[in-house]
């Protein structure tokens, strides 16, 4: 899958029928891609159980219907490349690997819709996929929609408009790549904050959260700032083998719900501090907004010392929500020295509201989301060190 590559159009999740304003993906899609996890890994005699194939959708199907994640909105299953048989058939239709799909793709999507998803599939346009199979000719994009469609799946390459679009390279699984596409969003943000909106999605791409590369802060960090980039939510990992921190960080509600948010508007960041501190900020509905606090440092917990207004917050009295510890602090106003203590590579995520607004920003988090429901834990007024 090669850098910047605009015919990754499966991974925008493109509509087989519909245009942008059609009602569909009016917040940022989420689901389970086989991409940076698994790669094209074709060797099911001596990988089956890793291997591009039907089991292993059939296996990631089922942990997203009963594991709790299609609840949450993790909805979509994506067959990323490598699925296909290197030759179209005799109608000059694509096919899938037939040693990998005995049973097709039509019977792999009634299996996924069967559990309340819904199927993916990437193709791509040119004549040769990123990895070398069958491409999607002009001359080949109507017999490749009509095969699509057949198969009964939601979603495709070959739809009429994108609902959103990758803007830059593939994520690898490490640091540095999660890094590298937090820069190239922020120094990029004037042009690409105005694109995004309901219906239409800037794609930093996958969750790698659960794999390889990165650590427990790192991994909230990539879960924060893509809820403050409106981005979507699609994991690249083995759900099946996924560890309970993990699992926490991908499942927390809070999270989603501000992801979610049905305003969808795009976060930015406001602040690169000499510290190597980052603000990044996200408008929500409610008059709410969403505060991540990011540290580029890679030496030991770092105390941030702000205040609400020098984050261009409006005079008045608010409240904040820790996502990920579930604490809550009241009695804040602009002039509130705060303290922050932000762990290396790590991040603080506040959901804040104005106090007046209470009731509608807590039931925001609470309903929002689908079945999300929250605690908030009240803090002395007086306790504004986040330690």
């Amino acid at each position: 899958m090669g850098p910047l590559a605009v015919t990754q159009l499966l991974l925008a999740l493109i509509s087989l029928t519909v245009a942008l304003d059609n009602g569909l993906m009016k917040t940022p899609p989420m689901g389970w891609m086989a991409w940076e996890r698994f790669r094209c890994n074709v060797d099911c005699k001596d990988d089956p159980e890793n291997c591009i194939s039907e089991g292993l959708f059939r296996d990631m199907a089922d942990r997203l219907a009963e594991d709790g994640w299609k609840e949450l909105g993790y909805e979509y299953v994506i067959i990323d490349d490598c699925w296909m048989s290197r030759l179209r058939d005799e109608q000059g239709r694509l096919q899938p690997e037939p040693s990998r799909f005995p049973g097709g793709i039509a019977k792999l999507a009634r299996y996924i819709h069967d559990r309340g998803l819904k199927l993916g599939i990437y193709a791509d346009m040119g004549n040769y996929t990123c990895m070398g199979f069958p491409g999607t000719t002009l001359d080949k994009i109507e017999i490749d929609a009509q095969t699509f469609a057949s198969w009964e799946v939601n979603y495709s390459l070959l739809g009429d408009i994108c609902h959103l679009w990758r803007n830059y390279n593939d994520i690898q699984d490490s640091w540095d790549s999660v890094q590298g596409i937090i820069e190239w969003f922020s120094n990029n943000q004037d042009d690409l904050q105005p694109a995004a909106g309901p219906g239409r999605w800037n794609d930093p791409d996958m969750l790698i959260i659960g794999n390889f590369g990165l650590s427990l802060d790192q991994a909230r960090a990539q879960m924060a700032v893509w809820a403050i980039m409106a981005a979507p939510l699609i994991m690249s990992n083995d759900l099946r083998n996924l560890d309970n921190s993990a699992r926490a960080i991908l499942q927390n509600k809070a999270v989603i719900a501000i992801n979610q948010d049905p305003m969808g508007i795009q976060g930015r960041r406001l602040l690169q501090e000499k510290s190597h501190i980052e603000v990044y900020w996200r408008p929500l509905v409610h008059s709410a907004s969403a505060l991540v606090f990011l540290s580029r440092r890679t030496d030991m917990p770092y105390l941030y010392h702000t205040s609400l207004a020098k984050l261009n917050y409006d005079a008045g009295n608010y409240e904040a929500y820790d996502v990920f510890t579930g604490s809550t602090m009241k009695g804040l106003n602009t002039t509130t020295e705060l303290t922050l203590s932000i762990n290396p590579s790590g991040v603080v995520m506040w959901y804040i509201y104005p106090e007046q607004r209470y009731k509608e920003a807590t039931e925001t988090l609470r309903q929002q989301h689908m079945k999300a429901s929250f605690t908030f834990h009240k803090a002395e007024p007086e306790h504004h060190t986040v330690l």
